[in-house]
């Protein structure tokens, strides 16, 4: 199936990555040794630094082939952070998603909630999935957040099973029933 390049919502546009965006892509990613963002997404696991011929030359393929799981969240033509999905079990239509706002300027705005129905919305037309969530931390205060102001429900807390400096933290699972989607849309 083939999907749409540019997804659009009230403050991002979700783009399909290009061969330009790489570069600056990468450079978020990988712009310092302890970037801001990672203190958040899931910051127990380490940012594994990939150099940038090697990140260029995997995703010059991936785009290539047509790669359609990751769509780069842009405001003014600048990217701030990505979306993305996976298949937890795709013979099951067991579908997550995540986010990541690279930019702290662009945190509490909004940006993340925006990105994210134009996100949910485009996984509910494009797979017949019944449910749609994604995992996080209990110290990740911003995505419970929006994953409540997107409807979602906790379906699970795994307690203390997340050590982050020193402190154990629980690993939450959110989410979202096709029906309670269209419900909250109309």
């Amino acid at each position: 199936m083939q999907t749409p390049d540019i997804l659009p919502g009230k403050q991002v546009v979700l783009c399909k990555v290009k061969k330009e965006d790489i570069e600056n892509w990468w450079s978020l990613i990988h712009n310092d040794e302890h970037p801001e963002w990672k203190k958040w997404d899931a910051p127990y696991y380490p940012l594994r630094h990939i150099e940038y011929e090697k990140f260029r030359e995997q995703m010059s393929n991936l785009i290539q082939q047509g790669y359609d799981r990751k769509y780069l969240i842009k405001v003014d033509d600048e990217i701030i952070g990505m979306v993305t999905y996976y298949w937890e079990h795709e013979s099951s239509q067991w579908l997550e998603f995540g986010i990541v706002i690279y930019l702290p300027e662009f945190w509490n705005g909004g940006y993340g909630t925006d990105a994210l129905e134009v996100w949910i919305q485009h996984l509910f037309d494009t797979f017949p999935i019944p449910r749609i969530g994604f995992t996080t931390w209990s110290g990740n205060a911003r995505m419970l957040t929006v994953g409540k102001k997107l409807g979602m429900v906790e379906e699970a807390r795994i307690r203390k099973c997340r050590l982050y400096n020193g402190k154990f933290y629980d690993s939450i699972k959110m989410g979202l029933l096709r029906e309670e989607w269209e419900a909250r849309l109309q």
